[in-house]
């Protein structure tokens, strides 16, 4: 602590001997010391927490209602460049990532709290990168001070000032930040509320599973024939990919970088009378997420969580650049479909997951057959009547 201090008071007194020449400015100077060494001191004495991130659906272990004050919590973030399948069919691509999923882990802290993330590119890559935070307040989300080259890593540290869900991606600038995006590297980061989340008349709201989709549309070139191509490096791919995203025409739009990653036997799972809660990312494109045979009980389409949740949705709204939040109860057991409902893009594309959902009792109040399946019978007028 006390080489911090005399690093920080020879910085402050440089600054201060440069453009400080008169008594006003003097005093302004040493303001500004101790402000400094006080906010330094403020940090060092918070506590710190270090988090373990999952690889999403999963969500990492996070109280809902914060316990005590602020506090620093810390993520560890290491870029990953490889090659990856995302299709049935074997299609390949290489991909960016942050912490080797696509979407990156979905990070949760309180508001209040400060984020410490240590952004490693690892030596292994090819390509420099960095991290824009939609939720930080600083020029550039951070991805000015956040550029590294393989081998390289660094530390940046924000204040959470407002809740809700933010993405984050990697932004190195130019065409690099699309390709970057559209290659795998962004991710969300949730900062809720410090006494939970709250529907429009401040009852708390509490869910019982947290998972986290990550949209990502790919464009993948074609050949001659029409087959998707493949490519040795991230370089060589890099001039028909650039020629692909210009159309606007994605190959793939997929949930959590596969198309059926989320299906099936990876479906996400709850049980009847479990309130989950599904935060929905897509930091390019509009989406329109729609729970088959359920609904957005409460439902944050712009991931802020100080404005009241909308209420009872079929479909929500997420705009490109951003994630959304929603909650449900479950009430009947089975496969749910979870999708994009531009139905295309579901399924032709690949925007589409599963809930599996257990119960012992089907509650046929809710829905049921009175008829069984069967033939119709002959001689039916299914004619509707005529407007006249």
């Amino acid at each position: 602590m006390k080489l911090l201090q005399t690093t920080l008071l020879a910085s402050a007194l440089a600054l201060a001997a440069a453009g400080a020449p008169s008594p006003a400015h003097a005093v302004d100077a040493l303001e500004l010391v101790n402000r400094t060494l006080d906010q330094a001191s403020d940090l060092a004495a918070l506590p710190r927490q270090q988090v373990q991130l999952k690889r999403p659906p999963l969500v990492h272990e996070h109280d809902q209602v914060a316990k005590g004050g602020p506090k620093v919590v810390q993520f560890t973030l290491p870029i990953v460049e490889k090659e990856i399948t995302i299709d049935g069919e074997g299609t390949k691509m290489h991909a960016m990532t942050f912490g080797g999923s696509i979407p990156g882990p979905l990070m949760v802290v309180h508001e209040g709290d400060y984020v410490e993330v240590t952004l490693v590119n690892l030596a292994s890559n090819t390509m420099p990168h960095n991290i824009d935070f939609h939720a930080a307040t600083g020029a550039m989300g951070g991805g000015d001070l956040t550029v590294v080259q393989p081998g390289e890593e660094v530390t940046l540290r924000w204040k959470a000032t407002r809740p809700g869900t933010f993405v984050y991606h990697c932004a190195p600038g130019g065409p690099m930040t699309p390709w970057h995006v559209v290659a795998g590297m962004h991710g969300t980061i949730m900062v809720l509320p410090r006494d939970g989340l709250k529907d429009g008349e401040g009852k708390a709201l509490r869910y019982d599973r947290a998972y986290y989709v990550g949209e990502t549309e790919f464009y993948i070139p074609r050949d001659a024939d029409g087959n998707f191509k493949a490519y040795g490096s991230h370089a060589e791919s890099l001039p028909d990919t650039l020629a692909a995203m210009r159309g606007l025409v994605p190959s793939h739009v997929v949930f959590n970088g596969a198309a059926g990653a989320l299906t099936g036997e990876n479906a996400m799972k709850s049980k009847v009378g479990e309130t989950v809660l599904v935060v929905h990312s897509q930091a390019n494109r509009d989406t329109r997420p729609h729970l088959i045979g359920g609904h957005g009980d409460y439902v944050w389409e712009e991931g802020k969580f100080n404005n009241a949740p909308l209420k009872d949705l079929e479909t929500w709204f997420i705009r490109g650049g951003s994630a959304g939040a929603a909650l449900y109860t479950f009430h009947q057991p089975g496969m749910y479909a979870y999708v994009n409902h531009n139905l295309i893009e579901a399924v032709l594309l690949g925007a589409a997951a599963h809930f599996k959902v257990e119960g012992d009792k089907w509650n046929h109040d809710l829905m049921t057959t009175p008829s069984a399946v069967g033939a119709i019978a002959p001689d039916t007028d299914l004619s509707l009547p005529s407007s006249n």
